[in-house]
């Protein structure tokens, strides 16, 4: 089972890895909305190169297909994706698999598909995605991650530096961030302070 680093950075496009790369992230995902198949390519390709030469495990998010295509080892897809998707050339490609769950139902449903994580949310009221789910808080976490066991659970929805130690402690292993970075004044400072504080021994728990 793999580990996945606690700071679980969302970008939009790949400029964002060339901007915050450096500053010494381990994970991303790369959440592409609305771009035509090539520039798609194009964006996964860079982001490839980019992750690559500082060492950061790229995701990609939706297009397995291009992810399979391009020579990706990750991919995150929906619970309408996973409707599409073709589950079966995924794993003979390799990819790893990543999936999104909002309910007990989509838990069941997914963990019979042996995921290499689940994500959990919207956690906190978010403004980065338009969601038929309300905002469950920290009380699912330790319960999720009971019956996922071994399989990491990634936090995600509305997240912010000042509520992380919680929801770590709560039992989350990693925090998916979107605005929080995106939509700061000071996007470098930010990861920063988000690297400092999902590093800190006292920020996660034993």
């Amino acid at each position: 089972m793999i580990k996945l680093d606690p700071f679980y950075l969302i970008v939009a496009d790949a400029g964002w890895i060339r901007r915050l790369a450096p500053l010494g992230l381990k994970l991303v995902q790369l959440r592409i909305k609305q771009a035509s198949d090539g520039e798609i390519r194009r964006q996964v390709r860079q982001a490839q190169q980019l992750c690559t030469h500082y060492g950061v495990q790229l995701i990609i998010n939706d297009y397995w297909e291009i992810a399979i295509e391009c020579g990706c080892d990750f991919v995150h897809l929906g619970q309408e994706d996973l409707d599409g998707a073709d589950l079966k050339a995924i794993h003979n490609a390799g990819l790893r698999l990543g999936v999104s769950t909002h309910d007990h139902r989509e838990l069941h449903r997914v963990i019979s598909l042996a995921p290499d994580y689940v994500a959990l949310g919207p956690i906190f009221p978010t403004r980065s995605k338009t969601l038929n789910f309300a905002a469950q808080g920290l009380e699912p976490i330790p319960v999720w991650k009971q019956q996922l066991g071994r399989i990491p659970l990634v936090a995600i929805g509305g997240l912010s530096l000042e509520r992380a130690r919680e929801v770590l402690e709560a039992g989350a292993d990693a925090l998916a961030v979107i605005s929080d970075v995106s939509g700061h004044p000071d996007p470098e400072q930010r990861v920063r302070e988000w690297l400092a504080a999902t590093r800190s021994p006292a920020t996660v728990s034993a």
